[in-house]
């Protein structure tokens, strides 16, 4: 299916978060036709709130957006909810096809379609997600201090996730669950005040839908009312596999991005990137900055391309008067 004529956009920004706005904000200010195209599957929507961002601390993820959605509109942006399920080099344009079988076509691409957070398999766990059960310190720590912490060992990088929330907390308490630590993090866990259970987890105690409790195989349970974990976090780049760009392991190990310089710029050309899908650590505020980064960059890339075609057709039209 041909895209329509009409559907012919300098930018098209995939993904509609924190990063994929705020690029559009800074191309619809230069004057650019910008569609942000938004699958409406936000990192943070189990989150009651957004922390850690100057000026907006605490609001909800989806005030948010919405506002920014606004911002870019103000502009003459145009956003569109749905899912982008293919993208393909078509001549000097980028091909983009959404589900449902209609394609429209941009000059270039921003990809802001963040991660997918996997969770460790605990029976109960992806329903507390966002809730009583955390991964960042910094997005609900002051929001869960003094509570009852657990941490929940996938890697040895918990240990450094409980010393992050010990910080916040008297009472945490790590749970090994078949993460071996060394003599030395031992240590360390008890200088730190941090309690160490070996038994392996089997599930939570959820009581007047909140968590009461962690519970070990052996029928044990530890009172908890906050559950600390590690994820592993895929970047949504399956899309973009028709334009021969995919998604790497991240060099920490936890997990996939995809790779680009410090403007979003990927080996493809035409194509960047922001947001979590680029940095799986980023917060909001972070995403948000590099996609007026990118945007910006973006931007100043069809400049060039374009005094290059009027200095062509310049240079073209001068021919033809001169051999008239």
């Amino acid at each position: 299916m041909n895209a329509h004529p009409t559907d012919r956009y300098d930018v098209a920004v995939i993904g509609g978060g924190a990063a994929g706005l705020n690029g559009a904000l800074m191309l619809v200010r230069s004057r650019r036709r910008v569609l942000v195209i938004d699958a409406g599957q936000p990192r943070n929507a189990p989150a009651e709130g957004v922390h850690g961002l100057l000026g907006r601390d605490g609001m909800a993820p989806a005030e948010l957006l919405a506002l920014g959605r606004d911002e870019v509109r103000r502009y003459g942006g145009e956003v569109l909810d749905a899912e982008v399920v293919a993208a393909e080099r078509d001549g000097t344009d980028f091909l983009v096809t959404l589900a449902g079988g209609r394609t429209l076509r941009a000059r270039r691409l921003l990809v802001t379609t963040g991660v997918i957070d996997v969770l460790p398999e605990v029976t109960g766990l992806a329903e507390r997600w966002g809730r009583d059960v955390v991964h960042c310190p910094y997005c609900h720590g002051w929001e869960v201090r003094d509570r009852a912490i657990g941490v929940l060992a996938s890697s040895e990088r918990a240990l450094h996730q409980a010393l992050l929330f010990r910080q916040l907390s008297g009472d945490v308490i790590m749970f090994a669950d078949g993460v071996t630590f060394s003599a030395d993090q031992r240590e360390e866990l008890a200088a730190a005040g941090i309690g160490l259970v070996e038994a392996t987890v089997s599930g939570l105690e959820i009581s007047d839908d909140r968590l009461s409790g962690v519970r070990l195989t052996d029928g044990t349970v530890v009172e908890r009312t906050v559950l600390a974990v590690q994820t592993g976090m895929t970047a949504r780049a399956d899309l973009l596999a028709g334009v021969g760009l995919r998604a790497v392991e991240h060099p920490m190990g936890i997990g996939s991005y995809v790779p680009a310089d410090a403007a979003g710029r990927t080996d493809v050309p035409g194509i960047w990137v922001a947001g979590n899908v680029a940095d799986p650590m980023a917060q909001v505020g972070a995403s948000a900055a590099a996609g007026a980064m990118a945007g910006a960059v973006i931007n100043a890339d069809l400049v060039t391309e374009d005094l290059r075609t009027a200095v062509a057709d310049r240079r073209a039209q001068e021919l033809a008067e001169v051999s008239s």
